[in-house]
């Protein structure tokens, strides 16, 4: 019979459910809420979760989810490993969460009554061959609106919008050991991953305007500034031409820490400032507030989800002057594909931002 669910809707609760969200960083964060808030709705049910092992590194420590770790560096061999771990085993719901080939052939080693996946429209790479029921058709949504649409199908609508990623201690003595202990201080991370697909992605900013406003966050608010990133030689060499543009020298961990030093890190944040990429959802999932820069791709899609009152906006224009379209007439998700896209953004509309928020 059906039982009634903590979210308010009658409904059969899984015993188990097993959920494909393979990447990336910025997407599973978005993901995790929607597990929580089924979790908090089925209590009893065991979740399960496909991950990629990047992702893994940031949220493989949750002791209330399964992960199957799937490292696309081993290429077939690791969805062989997948079906390998699979075998004999049942799930009551898959929730495909990933819209992608390889999500879809990590999807077909999972034995499940019920697959779930994104309407029609959102279904790339034919991820509606691979299931049989799909989620309510909306336009125009932020990424984590249409994942808790996958909650939504299944009568879970009260939401809970927390992430609880569990840190060690080892984690925040790291994070003591390199952050000022005298004042509050702001993370600059400059960088966003250059390719997208099979296209140059231009998201990240210039190196000396990211230096004007660090040195007015050391001016005029006496806070620190700390720089970080991955360990690409990219990374590392738009980190030096920051300190170089810099009067107050940063503190510059570009390279130096994992993902939960740097989440751990971003906890004792008083802010941070960053383009569209993975570690302004990782602030937002530990409640520190996004100066998010956006131009080639568009926030109302993928900005930080609890700060978007401090968004730097450049998108709308910078579609226009490359396609000649409005943000309403172009398609949802579209990318700028130009490398002025982001010199739009100009440093007295960050560092007024930065003022303002922390001011507040």
């Amino acid at each position: 019979m059906p039982v009634k669910s903590r979210g308010g809707s009658s409904n059969m609760v899984p015993r188990t459910v097993c959920i494909v969200r393979l990447s990336a960083l910025g997407d599973c964060c978005h993901t995790l809420p929607v597990i929580r808030t089924l979790q908090d709705a089925w209590p009893d049910t065991r979740i399960t979760w496909i991950i990629g092992s990047t992702e893994f590194g940031l949220l493989g420590s949750i002791p209330d989810i399964e992960f199957l770790v799937l490292d696309k560096s081993k290429g077939f061999n690791a969805l062989r490993e997948l079906r390998r771990t699979l075998r004999n085993r049942r799930f009551d719901l898959l929730l495909h969460m990933h819209p992608s080939m390889r999500a879809n052939l990590a999807s077909l080693q999972v034995t499940a009554d019920r697959r779930l996946g994104f309407d029609r429209d959102r279904a790339r790479d034919l991820q509606w061959v691979f299931c049989n029921e799909q989620i309510e058709a909306h336009n125009r949504q932020h990424v984590m609106e249409s994942l808790f649409g996958f909650a939504e199908k299944l009568g879970v609508v009260q939401r809970s919008i927390r992430w609880d990623i569990p840190l060690s201690d080892q984690d925040f003595e790291f994070a003591s050991q390199h952050t000022p202990a005298d004042r509050p201080f702001v993370v600059i991370s400059a960088c966003s991953s250059l390719m997208r697909g099979r296209r140059i992605n231009y998201r990240n900013w210039l190196p000396e305007r990211y230096a004007a406003v660090a040195d007015h966050a050391a001016d005029h608010w006496q806070v620190g500034v700390l720089l970080t990133g991955g360990d690409s030689k990219e990374e590392k060499a738009i980190a030096a031409n920051i300190v170089g543009h810099c009067r107050n020298q940063p503190v510059n961990l570009v390279g130096k820490t994992n993902l939960r030093q740097l989440l751990a890190i971003l906890s004792k944040a008083s802010a941070l400032i960053c383009p569209d990429s993975g570690p302004g959802h990782m602030a937002t999932a530990v409640g520190t507030p996004v100066i998010g820069l956006f131009a080639s791709t568009n926030p109302d899609r993928a900005a930080p989800y609890l700060s978007r009152e401090w968004l730097i906006n450049e998108y709308p224009g910078a579609l226009h002057a490359e396609s000649g379209l409005s943000v309403t007439d172009a398609k949802w998700g579209k990318r700028i594909h130009s490398p002025k896209a982001m010199d739009r953004i100009r440093v007295e509309q960050v560092t007024a931002t930065l003022d303002r928020l922390l001011s507040d």
